[in-house]
Parts: structure tokens; C-alpha cells; sequence
């Protein structure tokens, strides 16, 4: 199987939910415009953004995480 060939990799869990305040999907961590240019990113690409997803878990928000409606700012 050549790279053609092979699936594209991805994190998507399929729990597909953006927390506004980060710009981050909470399924995958993967910023929106990750999200939209991971179809067309080089497989070297997509592994270097798959490495630093673990270390964006912090950026979602608490209440993002659980589900509970954006805060309003103001």
C-alpha cells in the first residue's frame, strides 16, 4: 500500500463540539482551520500537528468539556 493508497490519519473521535473560547474542536483538539486543510496537509504534517494535539487538552475550557453552554461575555 502506498501513502496514496492509505488512509488518511486523523484524531477525530467523532464527538465533534468547538469550545469558542480556545477555537478547539473537544473531540480531537485540532483548531478549526486544522479541521478544514487535514484532507489536503502532507501525511509529515498531520503527524506533527497529531503530536501536539495532547498538549492542547488544557486550552478547553471547563464548562466546553462538560457540555454546558458558552459563557457570555460582557
Amino acid at each position: 500500500m502506498t501513502d496514496t493508497d492509505a488512509p488518511i490519519e486523523t484524531p477525530c473521535i467523532r464527538t465533534c463540539r468547538v469550545d469558542w473560547d480556545s477555537r478547539l474542536c473537544i473531540g480531537c483538539l485540532r483548531s478549526m482551520e486544522e479541521i478544514g486543510m487535514w484532507g489536503s496537509m502532507t501525511p509529515a504534517e498531520r503527524r506533527r500537528i497529531m503530536a501536539e494535539l495532547p498538549a492542547r487538552r488544557g486550552r478547553i475550557s471547563p464548562e466546553a468539556e462538560a457540555g454546558l453552554p458558552r459563557r457570555k461575555r460582557g
